[in-house]
């Protein structure tokens, strides 16, 4: 067992550890919304909208959360006013905005002269978490998990048939704002520990995961969670012992989850007709 104790000495390692597992949690609940709306890439977007508010941020000295957060929902308004038009389809209007929001983050830095490190932000940098930074993500945590056992029921009916929600007198259009502060939210938090490219990773993966084994929602969420606290943790220890980039580690552990998910569940499809089939015999 001294494989697993022995990162468990250093401070960095512990902290690491528990940030991965909180964005572990966090992230596939999220992202199970996303999944099964078919918006996957949505999260992509967002992830990529925040850089120009963190640029811009850095640059007025104000909280860089409260940047991030105003670009992060302006590329969503962006993207439903687009689609409202109904001439622009959806996945246009993410691709034009994800490229056009990343470009002036990137340029912003650059024309700003910023002392931010764009690797980190890009790719994260979880052996730097503070204290402060695991009672960041803890707060925001709470408030997302709160908000969606408060709303749940909502939600629900909101993700899998917007149309009726609407006819039934739901709020649609704030569910939908809610839905996407809460995603927003998210790619801030967990921005420190795998990156604003990694985050989509983390947010995507396992709940795809699960999603090949469970369809209900709240059975993807719990295991979309445990998926991801694993793939954060296993990643972490890859990280530790290979000395290899932290947040590329946990991103393709949780790719090789998906890996195994994937194969398992097309091997049990090709498997039992044949059994139905000697069985019919």
């Amino acid at each position: 067992m001294h494989w697993f104790l022995d990162p468990l000495n250093y401070d960095f390692m512990r902290l690491a550890l528990t940030t991965g597992i909180l964005v572990g949690v966090l992230c596939p609940i999220v992202g199970s919304f996303l999944i099964v709306q078919r918006m996957a890439m949505l999260g992509d977007v967002v992830a990529h909208a925040i850089l120009p508010g963190l640029a811009i941020a850095h640059f007025l000295g104000i909280n860089l959360l409260l940047g991030a957060f105003l670009f992060g929902m302006m590329s969503t308004f962006i993207i439903a006013w687009v689609q409202w038009q109904g001439r622009i389809k959806v996945d246009t209007a993410m691709a034009l905005t994800f490229a056009s929001f990343f470009a002036l983050g990137v340029t912003l830095l650059t024309l700003f002269k910023s002392s931010l490190d764009l690797e980190d932000l890009l790719f994260g940098n979880i052996l730097s978490i503070t204290p402060d930074d695991i009672r960041e993500i803890v707060t925001i945590g709470i408030i997302i998990l709160v908000a969606i056992r408060c709303f749940y029921k909502e939600l629900l009916f909101f993700t899998f048939d917007r149309q009726g929600a609407e006819a039934m007198g739901l709020p649609v259009q704030v569910l939908n704002l809610g839905l996407m502060a809460g995603i927003t939210l998210t790619i801030i938090a967990s921005m420190k520990a795998v990156g604003v490219i990694l985050v989509v990773a983390l947010m995507v993966g396992p709940a795809a995961t699960a999603y090949l084994f469970v369809k209900e929602l709240h059975w993807m969420m719990i295991l979309g969670a445990g998926l991801g606290a694993i793939a954060s943790l296993v990643g972490l220890y890859l990280s530790y012992y290979l000395n290899v980039p932290s947040g590329p580690a946990i991103a393709l552990t949780v790719f090789g989850g998906f890996s195994l998910g994937w194969s398992w569940t097309v091997l049990q499809s090709r498997l039992k007709p044949r059994g139905a089939d000697a069985e019919a015999s």
